[in-house]
């Protein structure tokens, strides 16, 4: 019994005795300086239009668009990406970023991934067809910027799409 209870106060003492004890490393990182930077986070709002947003961003870029469940390229969305690449070749300053878009069926990580994809089936394509992968950026919003709501095949089909827009 006098064995139990000295074991368990040394345990008590050894658990109290790391708990306030702090390592080199982690002295080392709350010391670091922040060369001038502050370290606050930024409380400023995203900017979300609730529309969504699309390609009528850039004059003369348009969206494409793709079947349920797929991020694979048909005709209609290459000849639309060959029609974005020679509008990037005519104007070779501008950057853009593809937005990848799913409809509402689905969980939000599936509809993430998925729009992952479809941003960069476009990228990969438009790349292959010459336009420089640096000026070009991904992002996917999954389902929560669609530009029609509602649960028919006319509104999800809108909303299965990859948009450009002007990259910062």
């Amino acid at each position: 019994m006098v064995r139990k209870l000295a074991l368990g106060l040394v345990a008590i003492a050894f658990v109290a005795g790391c708990k306030g004890k702090q390592t080199q490393s982690d002295q080392s990182i709350e010391t670091l300086p922040t060369g001038g930077q502050s370290t606050a986070i930024d409380s400023t709002p995203l900017n979300f239009d609730p529309m969504g947003s699309d390609s009528g961003k850039i004059s003369g870029l348009v969206t494409v668009h793709f079947g349920y469940d797929k991020s694979s390229l048909d005709a209609s969305s290459k000849k639309d990406i060959a029609t974005n690449v020679e509008w990037m070749k005519a104007n070779p300053s501008v950057r853009v970023q593809i937005e990848g878009h799913c409809d509402s069926r689905g969980t939000i990580e599936y509809n993430v991934a998925l729009g992952e994809r479809r941003a960069n089936a476009v990228k990969a394509y438009m790349v292959s067809l010459g336009i420089a992968a640096d000026r070009l950026s991904t992002i996917s919003y999954g389902k929560e910027k669609p530009l029609e709501t509602g649960d028919t095949e006319a509104a999800w089909a809108k909303n299965r799409r990859a948009n450009f827009v002007p990259a910062q």
